[in-house]
């Protein structure tokens, strides 16, 4: 790599992460004891976490300008400090820690990064989305083979990869997207019945079809599509929310109705949060999993049909994210001009 590399910094608050941001060049140093170096070749986008830093709107993570921004990224290692014997030239790494995912390069603590099989998207998803899916279905939706399974945003990138491991553990998948191709995405992964929010009702199909019969939902929305998976847990089940794409303004919705303790106590059932960062006791074993079965054949990973190259076009695919257009993980080619 060259002496410098570039980086996308948040350098103010603003109402929108391009608004917010400068793409910065950036000396590359020398990594220290028990660090290693890393050209990136790969980032995954998380559009909903980056609004909401760019508005200082995450409760759990202290920012304070400037700061680097992102989250996950693959590439191959340049160099290692003294000390490090995990990681040699020419390996492929992941990492998915805030701060290294929108730069071209980074130098850290070896602990910071994980082996891949190959610098490549499969990977990269599979160590990051992949990780959060599992996690969120086993851990904390307590998933057992052949209960039904209730999955919000089912086309993104989380959702795509929790439908399939929820069918590998033989679930009834009830999948909620938006709109016909979603929804025929959707169909082709296995999902046992898919509601298309935008022709019909969730909460009257979920009442119809599945009441009181949702032993797991995982739920990234928020809004009426957790009030319709709440008013059908079934008894013992687990509501888990792994996001609030309903509430980009960190202002929640007011709203008047009764406790849910009402809906919760009488099945004894439970809505538990999700979030990955407090959970990397977890994440080896997850991936090894996820590597595992992906090499097998049984877990596809699927990509937005929209392709974003260089770092500039982190803001076009956040963008692209948040518009609700795409299907599967969007991620940006940060290394075009790789041989």
């Amino acid at each position: 790599m060259r002496g410098t590399y570039r980086a996308i910094r948040l350098e103010r608050f603003a109402p929108t992460f391009r608004a917010a941001t400068e793409i910065v060049d950036l000396p590359l140093t020398v990594p220290g004891p028990g660090e290693i170096a890393v050209r990136n070749h790969w980032c995954g986008v998380n559009g909903i976490f980056d609004s909401q830093i760019a508005r200082n709107a995450v409760d759990y993570v202290a920012i304070k300008p400037p700061i680097l921004t992102g989250v996950e990224a693959a590439g191959v290692v340049t160099s290692v400090g003294p000390g490090v014997s995990d990681f040699r030239v020419g390996d492929a790494v992941a990492t998915v820690r805030f701060t290294g995912g929108y730069r071209e390069g980074n130098v850290g603590p070896a602990s910071q990064f994980a082996a891949i099989p190959a610098a490549t998207p499969e990977w990269l998803a599979l160590a990051s989305t992949g990780v959060s899916a599992l996690v969120a279905l086993e851990q904390i939706g307590q998933v057992q083979d052949g209960e039904t399974v209730a999955i919000s945003a089912a086309a993104g990138g989380l959702g795509h990869l929790l439908v399939q491991l929820a069918k590998l553990r033989g679930c009834r998948v009830v999948a909620v997207c938006g709109g016909p191709a979603k929804a025929a995405f959707v169909r082709s992964l296995g999902a046992d019945r898919v509601i298309d929010y935008k022709a019909e009702s969730v909460a009257e199909v979920l009442a119809a079809e599945f009441p009181n019969q949702l032993d797991v939902a995982i739920d990234t929305v928020s809004g009426a599509i957790f009030d319709a998976f709440l008013d059908n847990i079934a008894p013992h089940g687990r509501l888990v929310v792994g996001g609030a794409a309903q509430d980009l303004e960190g202002r929640p919705e007011i709203v008047t109705g009764p406790r849910i303790v009402h809906k919760l106590y009488y099945k004894s059932a439970s809505v538990r949060g999700f979030m990955n960062g407090l959970l990397t006791p977890h994440w080896p074993a997850a991936r090894e999993k996820l590597f595992a079965l992906h090499a097998a054949g049984r877990l596809a990973v699927t990509f937005d049909a929209m392709r974003f190259e260089g770092l500039a076009a982190v803001h076009d695919a956040i963008d692209r994210l948040l518009s609700g257009q795409s299907m599967g993980k969007v991620i940006v080619n940060l290394a075009p001009d790789r041989a």
